[in-house]
């Protein structure tokens, strides 16, 4: 990839790590990335990472059903759960295809990028 998306790519990374709702499996996949820069791991890493950030954006349909199960409510209390269900539904309706919690933005625009990553 060039210079410009690596700095990019290697910026949301960053960001993606701050985020308080990111996974640790995520994130631990994100530091390997980071780690594997300039290495001759960073194909592999960088493929892996795309595969990662794939599997963790989070369909709206997906948060919908899991935020208005009981298991929804027995991980995020159920309060919260009942908020980001009505949510989620919200933005639903306005056409968001993915959740819109700070994690899932960043992914979003990191795979906006997936095939300049990639190519």
């Amino acid at each position: 990839m060039n210079n410009d998306i690596l700095e990019y790519v290697t910026s949301k990374t960053k960001e993606l790590l701050e985020t308080p709702t990111c996974c640790q499996e995520l994130k631990d996949m994100a530091q390997s990335w980071l780690n594997a820069i300039g290495t001759n791991q960073e194909k592999e890493l960088t493929e892996k990472y795309i595969v990662e950030l794939e599997e963790d954006l989070m369909p709206i349909d997906q948060l919908i059903e899991f935020s208005s199960s009981q298991t929804g409510e027995d991980y995020f209390g159920k309060d919260l759960a009942k908020d980001i269900a009505a949510h989620a539904k919200e933005i639903k309706e306005k056409g968001s295809l993915y959740c819109d919690c700070p994690a899932c933005l960043v992914v979003a625009d990191i795979l906006k990028k997936k095939d300049d990553i990639l190519g």
